[in-house]
């Protein structure tokens, strides 16, 4: 771990290993070379966690996602290993900006958002809480698209992040499983007359894990990200190849690779559904053979003890099928009777849930699922049927009931309802808010919560400490460490220790620097990518996010016209300089997010390049938003943008991040918003907007025209639009956003909370001219935001639901086994 070893190991791999000398001008070797490096001493670490994992034979976790939005590596190994400015000073001997090499990693981007971030969040924190934890996911080759920014548009282009391979990883083909697909069932007896089912004539294919190693905070402790990759079971059909029939020779390698070639396809077509159905079963399948076949290497095919050794979490409905998936295997594969399969499954299995939108619950058509999957669309009526014979006892005659909570959906076509499949299947289901999980039990899963009161509860979310305050905020981190010590890395509730220091004025002199230092960082970033300068003296809003109508950019946009309306109109008394940053990709599929986003861009053309609005007010679109910009960004941001209508956002986790890092919120009560306003008190979070149940209670009556014609202000903006100014020579291409804006059907209900947003917009201004206010009110959302660690997320997950013992790994021992 000292410097010399490092170098020695660097200038081995860079010599040897890659082959190259000191006339090589390619960072990316040198990137290379120290990855590998620091890879081998991951990798002694992950050979001594799997033996004492093995040794104890400790119960275990799977987290099962379909993504894993990891980022970069290379600094975040550095930092759990402790040696971040060893090698720093390492590569300074030989003459290598450290920065430069970090940089030259591309983000592992498997994931859309939220969902992605947060399970990579979770597995960093199960291995600093040394849980025997492993998370299984899919190694796809082309990660989510790279946004381009063409007169507006969202333009996208292919994530190829796996062209130069991925250095972080080890192929393990001797654990690679094989899948089923289509083909037909038959029944027959066994030799003890027990009527089994065979799944025959299938179109099979292989999947193969790619480990990557999770390490935990200076612990030793190192756990396992296993990635299937699909592969064909033959390579191609020598005879065809002969015949001169090349492409249909190698069809079946292409089919196979093309399940795990691009993230999340767009499923608006029938091939797209398929694909992604493909998609979860792989994931799903895989994994459970892959648990199943360690069980059975140390414990024969005796499952008496199975339930009490391993449980799985699925995050979110994407990975639901692992239900009847685990009957399948417990049953056809090892015999079984239902009801100990089931009796398992029930004690295995638990279900979070991350969406309050329906639509965003996963459903497949009956059709497509005993086509690709018959097997296991048997199962599944099979789980039904006894199922709604559990409702009927419990509510006799209400067929009414039995409908609703069907796992089959009747209609001209019938669908199979993943999420019910899932909440059946399982002995816990959580959401990720407080406000989440209410709204869960009294109105998306009511008839389920009725039924299993004590099957629902919460578990809000959190972020990791260590890459979201540590790593990416450096100087802010050393501050804080510098006046309460280091163990808020590991125990962030100690941040609380900062609070008094917000009445200290050098204290938040000191504060003051080190976040306009940030602010400089992230101005010279959009500098050197977008070539354009921002006044760092500025408040920087800040609102970076998938793009969704729920997330409501929309509302910020009108806001940001509003501004710019009273330059125009003179009424700059008293005025607050501000930049507005916003980011985020909208689903190539969704049209009307990608208007929001060419209406961003338009909008910040022009007062961009108006002399009347110099540096008063800056909008910029920030392109290609990803987790290495946020390392960026975050920490830069004065003013956190969490504006979702009430009661549509799960939780957020970007709010955590930025409160974290000491920006303040102006928010909706909505999702983790609530919780957040909670701990650091309503005199230092920005309120607006109405309530969930405001909202519901305005949807018979809401009236956005009325509403328009009452207000002033608002009559401007939406005049502005109309009349092109924005768009001069792109005529009516805002008009669709104009009718959502004025429908009284509109969901989202943006101009219900313009005013009320307006005005809270106000009282930031107010804020931060007052600097010292400002800054006291950022070191006291820092000091609140403990609550909002992963750690201690997991911990609840841990002490509630996987009841996993903490494993120490020894420091030294015996690392000739292999993992």
């Amino acid at each position: 771990m000292d410097k010399q070893q490092l170098l020695n190991d660097f200038r081995h791999y860079y010599g040897h290993r890659l082959g190259r000398d000191e006339n090589c001008q390619s960072l990316h070797y040198a990137f290379e070379a120290l990855s590998l490096a620091i890879s081998d001493r991951l990798t002694e670490r992950w050979k001594r966690t799997y033996k004492a994992y093995k040794d104890t034979d400790c119960k275990r976790a799977c987290y099962l996602s379909m993504e894993f939005l990891m980022g970069r590596t290379l600094s975040n190994a550095m930092l759990s290993l402790g040696i971040s400015n060893v090698v720093d000073s390492a590569m300074y001997e030989l003459g290598l900006d450290l920065e430069e090499l970090i940089e030259n990693e591309p983000d592992a981007g498997l994931g859309n958002g939220g969902l992605g971030r947060l399970a990579a969040c979770f597995i960093d924190s199960c291995a600093t809480l040394q849980l025997p934890v492993t998370g299984y996911g899919l190694r796809y080759e082309y990660g989510m698209f790279t946004q381009l920014i063409d007169k507006g548009e969202q333009v996208e282009e292919p994530d190829h992040w796996l062209r130069n391979g991925n250095v972080w990883e080890i192929e393990r083909l001797e654990y690679k499983q094989r899948i089923k697909f289509g083909g037909h069932t038959e029944t027959h007896l066994d030799e003890n007359g027990n009527t089994r089912v065979s799944w025959v004539d299938t179109h099979d294919v292989f999947a193969v894990p790619f480990d990557t190693p999770i390490p935990g905070y200076q612990n030793g402790t190192v756990n396992t990200l296993r990635l299937w990759k699909a592969t064909a079971t033959e390579e191609f059909d020598l005879r065809e190849f002969n015949e001169g029939d090349y492409a249909d020779a190698v069809a079946s390698k292409n089919t196979a690779e093309n399940i795990t070639m691009v993230l999340y396809p767009n499923d608006a077509n029938e091939n797209g559904k398929e694909l992604r159905l493909r998609q979860q079963y792989l994931l799903a399948s895989a994994s459970l053979q892959d648990i199943i076949a360690i069980w059975v290497g140390r414990h024969d095919h005796d499952f008496t003890h199975f339930a009490d050794k391993n449980c799985f979490q699925l995050n979110d409905t994407h990975p639901s099928i692992a239900v009847a998936e685990l009957m399948r295997l417990l049953v056809d594969i090892h015999g079984l009777s239902w009801d100990e399969a089931w009796t398992i499954t029930r004690k295995t299995m638990a279900y979070t849930n991350h969406t309050l939108l329906p639509e965003a619950l996963e459903r497949w058509s009956v059709s497509l699922f005993k086509q690709l999957l018959p097997r296991l669309m048997e199962i599944i009526f099979e789980i039904n049927a006894h199922f709604l014979a559990e409702v009927s006892a419990h509510w006799p005659g209400d067929k009414a009931r039995l409908t609703r909570m069907s796992l089959i959906e009747e209609g001209d076509v019938q669908h199979v309802r993943m999420a019910y499949l899932a909440i059946v299947g399982s002995y816990s289901v959580n959401g990720v808010a407080e406000l989440h999980s209410r709204l869960l039990q009294q109105g998306l899963f009511r008839d389920f919560y009725e039924l299993w009161p004590y099957k629902f509860n919460n578990k809000t979310n959190g972020v990791t400490p260590r890459r979201w305050l540590a790593a990416c905020n450096p100087e802010l981190a050393a501050l804080i460490t510098d006046t309460i010590g280091d163990g808020w890395i590991t125990d962030l509730s100690q941040l609380k220790r900062l609070a008094p220091f917000a009445e200290d004025k050098a204290f938040r002199q000191r504060w003051y620097n080190v976040q306009q230092g940030a602010k400089q960082r992230m101005t010279n970033f959009k500098k050197q990518e977008l070539n354009i300068d921002l006044n760092v003296n500025a408040l920087f809003d800040v609102q970076v996010k998938r793009v969704h109508e729920y997330k409501r950019q929309l509302l910020n946009v009108l806001h940001v016209i509003h501004l710019y309306d009273r330059i125009k109109r003179g009424d700059t008394a008293n005025w607050t300089d501000r930049c507005v940053l916003i980011g985020g990709k909208a689903a190539p599929g969704y049209y009307m997010a990608k208007r929001i986003i060419k209406l961003i861009n338009n909008v910040g053309n022009v007062i961009n390049h108006d002399p009347d609005v110099g540096d008063k007010l800056k909008l910029i679109f920030l392109p290609n938003y990803r987790v290495s910009a946020m390392e960026t960004i975050c920490p830069g941001a004065d003013l956190s943008e969490q504006i979702s209508t009430a009661g549509k956002e799960a939780s957020g986790t970007g709010n955590m991040k930025f409160m974290m890092n000491g920006a303040l919120t102006i928010g909706t009560l909505d999702g983790a918003n609530i919780e957040i306003r909670d701990e650091v008190g309503d005199e230092n979070f920005f309120l607006f907007g109405l309530t969930e149940e405001q909202v519901e209670d305005m949807r018979h009556h809401y009236d956005p025209v009325g509403m328009i014609a009452q207000d002033e202000d608002l009559q401007r903006v939406i005049h502005l639009i109309e009349c092109g100014h924005f768009n001069q020579f792109e005529p009516d291409i805002f008009d669709d956003i104009l009718l959502s804006i004025k429908s009284p059907h509109d969901p989202w209900m943006t101009v219900a909370d313009f005013r009320s947003f307006v005005e809270a917009q106000k009282r930031v201004e107010a804020a931060y001219q007052d600097k010292e206010r400002w800054t006291k009110m950022s070191i006291l959302n820092c000091a609140h935001s403990g609550k909002f660690s992963t750690d201690r997320t997991i911990s609840e997950y841990n002490n509630e639901l996987w009841k996993l013992t903490p494993i120490s790994v020894p420091r030294k021992t015996d690392t000739s086994a292999c993992y």
